[in-house]
């Protein structure tokens, strides 16, 4: 089928300045917009087979931590209870300062917790987590959330470092159209074996060849679909979600999301240089403003949508791109997945991870000051390309969807 090969993520950001996305959906070729992949009624972490404990060294790990510094855990207890008493008991085992865990309020807001409520929050938030060295974000927050954005504020000022940890599939897992949804206890042991089982080292010699290629020539993307797109990086800054959530990371942070890190590792990206990227990026079945795409493509010349085209539907992507401003149109984002545990585990017919699987491309729309781009605004919306081709140079790193790495 053909809309096995891809699938899109629409993500529109709510009223907050907040470079990451408000209220991601996971808008699936050929089919409507969804939100999580849920567990079954009344099903929490705790009760599925998952070693927490393991996941809490895994993760505190990757924090590097300090002597004294200070550690936040956010989260929802539906998501996330059962991590919450190892993390804090191995924080305080490496000698960090435990500061316990902050309870997200549940979807749909309380009434009464209006837009001004909640920026009153995150200002006040913003004024207690100043202090805060390190916040593991758990399950069940997400960055429409006024903890989550006022720890992205301490970020932006300079200071400190997140862990993501975006397990419930809240987002996270693309559904190709006629296939089920994975069950949950799939998506636990998938996310799980992503973050104890991978290879770290190994993970990141791949990402920094791939990155010294990425310097030294123009990359281009192709699909059977048609898309067919050439860009440059130059001397931007590029992201690795490595795992490494050091705070000798974060002190060579060129941009905010080296101060996020993801919780599956795996994900390269980059915003490319925006007079560079030219071509075509051909998307079989999609959604855009609520209706159903057939055939789009669309054109870039100099980093900005000039041609749109449809065999159906082309009037609803330019409502969309329309509605979503001046950045709707510019290019946001290449990214390029190297975890072997999340590649698309074909035939099963699901992307986990927002495309941090090796071989997984992803491209987006919109605003990138969070990958230190140009582009400014308050659109994004992100397109995964499971069976694309990926070269540098001529020289191959992804064949239809099969990560090439050199030895």
């Amino acid at each position: 089928m053909i809309a096995d090969k891809l699938a899109v993520f629409s993500l529109r950001r709510g009223h907050f300045a907040w470079p990451q996305c408000i209220g991601l959906g996971v808008l699936v070729t050929g089919m409507s917009l969804m939100g999580a992949v849920p567990a079954a009624a009344g099903q929490s972490l705790a009760r599925r087979t998952v070693d927490h404990s393991a996941l809490a060294v895994r993760i505190v790990d990757a924090l590097a931590l300090l002597p004294g510094e200070r550690v936040l855990l956010v989260g929802h207890p539906q998501f996330a209870e059962a991590l919450v008493r190892p993390l804090r008991l191995e924080i305080v085992r490496r000698g960090g300062v435990d500061l316990g865990f902050i309870e997200v309020l549940a979807h749909p807001w309380p009434e009464g917790q209006d837009l001004a409520t909640r920026s009153r929050e995150r200002a006040a938030l913003h004024e207690m987590f100043q202090r805060v060295d390190a916040a593991i974000m758990l399950p069940g927050a997400t960055s429409d959330h006024p903890e989550y954005q006022a720890m992205y504020d301490v970020l932006a000022s300079g200071h400190g470092r997140t862990i993501h940890l975006h397990w419930d599939a809240n987002g996270s897992v693309g559904v190709v159209p006629g296939q089920p949804a994975p069950p949950a206890h799939e998506v636990d042991r998938v996310y799980e074996r992503a973050i104890l089982d991978v290879d770290l080292t190994e993970l990141r010699r791949a990402q920094h060849a791939f990155i010294a290629a990425l310097r030294s020539g123009e990359a281009r993307v192709t699909t059977p679909d048609g898309t067919d797109l050439r860009f440059r990086i130059g001397d931007r800054p590029v992201n690795r979600q490595d795992g490494d959530a050091s705070a000798a990371r974060a002190d060579t942070a060129r941009m905010l999301v080296d101060r996020e890190i993801e919780l599956p590792a795996g994900a390269v990206r980059v915003a490319p240089v925006e007079s560079s990227v030219v071509g075509v990026v051909a998307v079989p079945i999609s959604w855009w403003a609520g209706r159903e795409v057939r055939d789009l493509r669309l054109t870039f010349r100099r980093g900005r949508v000039v041609e749109v085209t449809a065999r159906s539907g082309a009037e609803h992507v330019l409502r969309e791109l329309d509605a979503g401003g001046d950045a709707a149109r510019a290019f946001r984002e290449f990214a390029l997945g190297f975890n072997p545990v999340l590649a698309v585990p074909d035939p099963r017919h699901w992307i986990p991870y927002y495309g941090y699987g090796a071989g997984v491309v992803r491209l987006a729309l919109g605003d990138n000051q969070e990958l230190d781009g140009g582009v400014r605004g308050t659109y994004v919306r992100i397109i995964l390309l499971r069976d694309a081709s990926v070269s540098v140079g001529g020289r191959p790193w992804v064949l239809q969807g099969h990560l090439q790495v050199p030895n």
